[in-house]
């Protein structure tokens, strides 16, 4: 039998300016209003691609995690722009507060997530989903219920991540739609090992973009995706409350029908801080070699690394990083 040869990248702790960057643009947009408001706002510009029946994907966290998309916020969403969505999330594959549909249940209650349906998309079992132009997957094990769906919202809080590097929309999907048991350890675990966390740095990251390529393949021009940039802890919200604390600034919401796109943005905001401000999250996303998210990402054709970034703020001006992350205030419990 012979075997394709695997090459590894080494590119993950390697950022690329945007104008070093090559190809088409897409477009981002971007608001400083960390609210419900700002967030249902946003939403708006995206929400032409939610048809048919909609899941909510987003990252409901560990029993009263203080750190995830608000909750109160989320309700607002769904009651004025998403009436009859459903929250979709699947089963954790380390052992805590969602590693079983009961646990995972329970949590769901104590963290207030009761104001609309929540499907765990692995409870009765997972479906193989096809990986178009992978180099480790041709297909991905994901929770059976992802196919009940016409569209899906992805809305992500955007933070660092402690194998990741950061997380950000490819994560949320990448991840979080691999059911608990034999998805994500397609993900994190080499056959046969006994390290469940074995896979790392560029290995790691080119896996978690090709399981999440399969679902941005299978809802087509019907996903859209949001990044909130708030409470952006080094930690992802999986550790919850024995999370590390928040110690870069709070900057606001972008919003694109691009995966890689509204990832890509993200980062760049982050870079363009001051060196006070990023200090931690670059030197978390560098260590794990979390780039290669985005390079890879770009290489199998999920998206554009280029991408103009429209401020609602000001009559939907194309504004640059920078100005993005003017006059940034520290992060305190205050404007948590």
């Amino acid at each position: 039998m012979e075997f394709k040869k695997i090459e590894l990248a080494k590119n993950g702790d390697i950022y690329i300016p945007l104008k070093d960057r090559s190809g088409e643009e897409s477009t981002v947009y971007f608001t400083r209003d960390l609210s419900a408001e700002g967030l249902r706002k946003i939403y708006r510009y995206i929400e032409k691609n939610m048809t048919g029946k909609v899941g909510i994907k987003l990252h409901t966290g560990e029993q009263n995690g203080p750190n995830i998309v608000p909750r109160p916020w989320v309700r607002e969403l769904v009651d004025h722009e998403l009436a009859g969505a459903t929250i979709v999330e699947t089963n954790t594959y380390y052992e805590g507060d969602r590693y079983t549909t009961e646990q995972h249940r329970e949590t769901l209650k104590v963290n207030g997530w009761d104001f609309c349906p929540v499907d765990i998309m692995d409870e009765d079992g997972c479906q193989m989903f096809p990986v178009e132009g992978g180099k480790w997957f041709s297909q991905m094990s994901m929770g059976k219920n992802l196919a009940n769906y016409d569209s899906l919202f992805v809305l992500t809080h955007f933070k660092g991540h402690t194998m990741g590097g950061f997380g950000g929309s490819n994560k949320n999907i990448g991840i979080g739609c691999a059911d608990g048991r034999v998805g994500k350890a397609m993900i994190h675990t080499y056959e046969g090992s006994d390290n469940q966390w074995s896979i790392a740095k560029e290995e790691l990251m080119e896996r978690i973009s090709e399981s999440s390529k399969a679902t941005v393949d299978h809802f087509k021009d019907h996903i859209s995706f949001v990044n909130v940039m708030r409470n952006m802890l080094v930690s992802c919200d999986c550790e919850g409350l024995s999370a590390s604390p928040v110690v870069t600034p709070n900057v606001g919401i972008l919003a694109s029908s691009d995966i890689l796109a509204i990832d890509q943005a993200s980062i760049d905001l982050i870079w363009a801080m001051k060196d006070e401000e990023n200090r931690d999250f670059v030197e978390r996303v560098r260590t794990r070699h979390g780039l290669r998210q985005l390079s890879y990402m770009k290489e199998i054709g999920m998206g554009n690394d280029r991408y103009k970034l429209i401020d609602i703020d000001n009559g939907d001006i194309e504004i640059d990083a920078k100005k993005a992350v003017e006059n940034l205030i520290p992060f305190s419990e205050d404007n948590r």
